[in-house]
C-alpha cells in the first residue's frame, strides 16, 4: 500500500531530511504534520496529553484525601495496571481485525464517559475508594483497547521514511503533557477544585473524538475481518514476535532499560536524605520532572532522527546512554548534577522510544501491528512498575545511591551483552 497516495492523493515529494541545512538539521522534523490524517491524530494527542494528566493527578489526590494512606494510592495503581495489561493484549488483537478508526471512536468515547463519571462522583461527594478504583480500572481497560489501535494506525497515515519523525512528534507531546499536566493540576485545584479537573479532561476527550471521527477509514488490509479477536489471535501475536528476533529484541531492550534502570521509587528517599540540604520539596519535584524534561528536549532537537537508517544501533546506543546516565545520577551528591544526568537519561529514553516504535511499525506486517503495539503497551506500562519493586527492595538493602548506580551499570552490561550475543538488532536498518 502506498501510504502517501491513500492520505494525500498524490505521490510523496522527494525526501527532505537530507536537504535540511543549518539549525534545521537538528530541529524537529515536522513533515508528518503536512498529512491531514496524521495531523488530526496528532492534534488529538496534543489535547489529551495534558487532559489525561489532570485525571492522573486527581485520582491519587482524591484517594489520599479520603483515606490519608499512601498504601491505598498504591493499591489503586495496581487496580489500574491489571485491566490495562489484559485489555492492551486483547485490544491489539481487535485492532488487527476491525477498522481501527472505528475502534478509536468507541474507546475514546468510553474514556470520555468514564471521565464524566469521575466528575460526577467527585461532584456528588461520594468519597468512595471502591467507586474510584472501579472507575480507574474501567478507564485503563478502555485505554488498553485504545493505545494499540492508535499506535498501529500511524504506519497507515505516513510513509515509512517519516515514521521516526511521526513517533518523535507523538512522544514529545506525551512527555510535554507529563510535565505541564501535573503543574496545571497543581495550579487549578486551589482555584476550581478537584471535580473540575475530571470535567476538563472529559471536555478535552470530546475534541479527541471529533478529531478521530475525521480520520479516514482504516480497515484491515487483508481478509482479517473474518477472524475473531480471541485468545487464539493473541497467542498468534506472541508466536509472531518470537519468530521475528528484531521485534523481540526491541521489547527486551526496553525491559532492560526500565526494569533495571528506572529509579523513581527511590526519588522520595533521595530527596529526603541525599539532597535534603537543597530542600526536600524542591529536590523531589526536580527529580520527577528531570527525565520528562530531557525527553521533551530530545524531541525538540530530533531532526537527525529522520536521517538515521541503522535503527537497531540507535536503540542499542540509547539504552547504553540511559544506563550510563542513571549510573552518573546514582553517583552524584550534587542535586543539579543529578538532575543533569537524569535529563540526559530522558533524551536517551526519547531516542529509544522513537526508534523502537519505528522498528515495530516497519518490521511488523499491518495484520500484526495491533498485537505488537498491544505488547508494546504492556511493556511500557509494566516495566517501570516492576522497577519500583526492584529498586525499592534494593534501596532498602544497599542504600538508594548504590541501588541506582548498580542498576545503571547492569543496564549497560546487559544491553551490550544482548547486542553482542544476538546480532539481529545490530544489523537492522531501513
Amino acid at each position: 500500500m502506498d501510504t502517501s497516495e491513500s492520505t494525500t492523493g498524490r505521490p510523496d515529494p522527494e525526501p527532505e531530511a537530507s536537504r535540511r541545512r543549518g539549525w534545521r538539521r537538528w530541529a524537529m522534523d515536522t513533515r508528518p504534520l503536512r498529512r491531514p490524517a496524521y495531523r488530526r491524530l496528532w492534534g488529538s494527542t496534543v489535547v489529551t496529553a495534558v487532559g489525561s494528566q489532570l485525571t492522573a493527578v486527581a485520582v491519587p489526590k482524591q484517594i489520599y484525601d479520603i483515606t490519608g494512606s499512601s498504601a491505598w494510592v498504591g493499591a489503586a495503581s495496581l487496580a489500574g495496571l491489571v485491566p490495562l495489561i489484559v485489555f492492551a493484549l486483547w485490544g491489539g488483537a481487535i485492532a488487527d481485525t476491525m477498522d481501527r478508526r472505528r475502534l478509536l471512536l468507541i474507546t475514546n468515547t468510553g474514556i470520555a464517559v468514564t471521565s464524566l463519571l469521575f466528575w460526577f462522583q467527585a461532584f456528588a461527594g461520594l468519597e468512595s475508594v471502591a467507586v474510584l478504583m472501579v472507575l480507574l480500572a474501567l478507564q485503563q481497560a478502555f485505554w488498553g483497547l485504545n493505545a494499540p489501535a492508535r499506535s498501529a494506525s500511524i504506519a497507515r497515515l505516513v510513509p515509512a521514511d517519516e515514521l521516526p519523525a511521526a513517533n518523535a512528534l507523538g512522544s514529545t507531546v506525551m512527555q510535554t503533557g507529563q510535565v505541564a499536566g501535573p503543574l496545571l493540576a497543581g495550579a487549578l485545584i486551589p482555584v476550581v477544585g478537584l471535580p473540575e479537573l475530571y470535567l476538563v479532561d472529559a471536555l478535552a476527550l470530546c475534541v479527541t473524538v471529533w478529531a478521530v471521527y475525521r480520520l479516514p477509514s482504516l480497515p484491515p488490509l487483508t481478509g482479517a475481518t473474518a477472524r475473531r479477536a480471541g485468545v487464539k489471535e493473541i497467542a498468534a501475536g506472541f508466536r509472531y514476535m518470537w519468530g521475528h528476533t528484531v521485534l523481540l529484541l526491541s521489547f527486551l531492550a526496553d525491559i532492560v532499560a526500565m526494569v533495571l534502570g528506572m529509579p523513581r521509587a527511590l526519588f522520595p528517599q533521595l530527596a529526603a536524605e541525599t539532597y535534603a540540604p537543597y530542600g526536600e520539596g524542591l529536590a523531589l519535584g526536580l527529580l520527577f520532572a528531570a527525565v520528562p524534561i530531557g525527553a521533551v528536549l530530545g524531541g525538540l532537537f530530533s531532526g537527525t532522527f529522520s536521517r538515521a537508517r541503522r535503527h537497531g544501533w540507535m536503540v542499542i546506543g540509547a539504552v547504553v546512554v540511559w544506563g550510563a546516565a542513571i549510573t552518573g545520577f546514582g553517583l552524584s551528591a550534587n542535586l543539579w548534577v543529578a538532575v543533569a544526568f537524569l535529563a540526559v537519561a530522558g533524551i536517551a529514553d526519547m531516542v529509544s522510544m522513537v526508534f523502537r516504535g519505528a522498528i515495530l511499525l516497519s518490521a511488523a506486517t499491518d495484520e500484526m501491528r495491533g498485537r505488537m503495539q498491544g505488547v508494546f503497551t504492556v511493556v511500557v506500562a509494566g516495566g517501570p512498575r516492576l522497577a519500583d519493586v526492584l529498586h525499592g527492595t534494593a534501596g532498602s538493602a544497599f542504600g538508594p545511591r548504590t541501588a541506582v548506580a548498580g542498576g545503571g551499570l547492569l543496564v549497560v552490561a546487559v544491553m551490550l551483552l544482548l547486542a553482542a550475543a544476538v546480532p539481529a538488532l545490530r544489523r537492522y536498518r531501513v
